[in-house]
């Protein structure tokens, strides 16, 4: 393994982007039930292929109340992100409060090698920034 490539790579050349939408069909406001899509889209413009391990969410409603989220990979997969390419994928949350925001990070490795052991490579972290869960009323 190339420990070199591996040091010299910048976690900044991944980021992160977040599409929400609100799931009124799903919802059930008379039941302080709100339902949240939101759509990830994980870039990667480093030079090397990089593979996500696993999440961290903080959820946190109207009323402060918070919960948080850890699991491996996404969606059931732990993918890896090709140099100059992305994953997505969409999930969901729901929330008693019509307002809410979510952030977050995702443990990342880079892959330098196939034969390499994915379980001794250095971790590295990708923050999720904060964005807001809404109905479309909520923040007017």
């Amino acid at each position: 393994m190339d420990t070199h490539a591996v040091n010299s790579f910048d976690p900044a050349q991944v980021s992160v982007d977040v599409l929400t939408a609100w799931l009124a069909r799903h919802s059930s406001p008379e039941n302080n039930q709100y339902a949240f899509a939101y759509t990830i889209t994980i870039s990667n413009q480093a030079d090397m292929p990089v593979q996500l391990l696993s999440r961290h969410w903080v959820i946190t409603d109207a009323e402060g109340e918070v919960q948080e989220v850890r699991g491996e990979g996404v969606v059931g997969e732990q993918p890896v992100i090709q140099p100059g390419s992305f994953f997505r994928y969409t999930s969901g949350a729901t929330l008693p409060t019509p307002v809410g925001f979510m952030e977050g990070s995702y443990t990342m490795i880079v892959l330098d090698d196939e034969d390499t052991d994915p379980g001794t490579l250095p971790a590295f972290e990708v923050p999720i920034p904060a964005f807001t869960l809404h109905t479309p009323t909520a923040l007017n």
